[in-house]
Parts: C-alpha cells; structure tokens; sequence
C-alpha cells in the first residue's frame, strides 16, 4: 500500500500525541507539585514512594511503563541501558527508608529519561542514532526484572533488620 501524506500525517500525529502522554506522565511523576516558597518541584512518585513497601514498586512500575513506551521510537542500546540505570538505581535506593525517599525526590529519573528520548528524537531527525536490535530488548527486559528482584531482596532485607531490632 502506497503510503500518502494522510497516513504520514496521522502517523506523527499519533507519535505527537503518545509523546504527550509520555511528558505529562513524567511531569506527574516527577514535577507535579510546587512547594511553595522553594519553588522546588516533586513528583507524585516521591508520594507514592512514601508508602512502605508498595509505594517503591508502584513508582517502579510507572518508571519502566515510561521505557517500554520509550521503544517504540527505537532507541539505541546506550539510551535504553541509560533509561534503565536511571530507574534502576532510583528504585534501589529508593527502598531505603527516608533516604530513598528524599533521593527520588530530587533524582527524578523519570525527567532524565524523558530528556533521553527527546534527544534522541532530535537527533534522529538530523539523520544520527541507530536503533537497536530484538536481542537487545529482550537482556533490557531481564535487566529490568533483576533489578526487579534486588529492590524486592533489598526490601526484604530491610524489613528482617527492622523486625530483629524490635524484637518482633
């Protein structure tokens, strides 16, 4: 089928429209709330984060639905590993009690990744960035399932600690 300028307009229309929804999820999650007289931003997964346990995986979840629709542009491995680190190390950390909350406060790694995909997008329309393969999103969707488990381990970890300095 021929491809027409109608269907090339509906096609960016639509990448407009799910780049969007990506930024207004990442603002969400990380720049939703002004505090005042600071004039810093959080997000709603600091929020969300505050609530033991759940919270952390809630926000994790949040943050890999932001990767997994960030390929659908067909980003390059480096970008992809980058994105993961990036929630990786904010949902390990964040597990840690107060400590972890404070950092995905300030880490904001949901901004980062979405600044990732911009860039890329922007050098993709200078003719720069070659996408990756099959086999390199299947090992993204096992890193991301590792990390995944050590955040889980982490947090049970934790807990066992808590419940042995209580006496529980």
């Amino acid at each position: 089928m021929p491809v027409t300028p109608l269907t090339t307009l509906k096609t960016v229309d639509l990448e407009e429209e799910r780049l969007k929804r990506l930024n207004a999820l990442g603002h969400f999650l990380d720049n939703a709330i002004r505090i005042p007289g600071v004039g810093y931003r959080v997000g709603y997964d600091a929020v969300i984060g505050l609530i033991p346990g759940v919270g952390d995986l809630i926000g994790f979840g949040l943050s890999v639905y932001i990767v997994l629709a960030a390929t659908r542009y067909r980003l390059p491995a480096s970008t992809l590993l980058r994105m993961v680190l990036n929630v990786g190390l904010e949902t390990v950390i964040g597990t840690v009690p107060l400590l972890g909350d404070l950092f995905d406060a300030t880490y904001k790694a949901n901004a980062r990744n979405l600044d990732l995909l911009r860039a890329h997008l922007a050098a993709r329309s200078q003719g720069g960035a070659r996408p990756s393969d099959a086999r390199f999103y299947a090992g993204l969707l096992l890193a991301l399932a590792g990390v995944l488990a050590l955040a889980g381990l982490l947090l049970f970890t934790l807990v066992r600690a808590a419940q042995g300095l209580l006496g529980s």
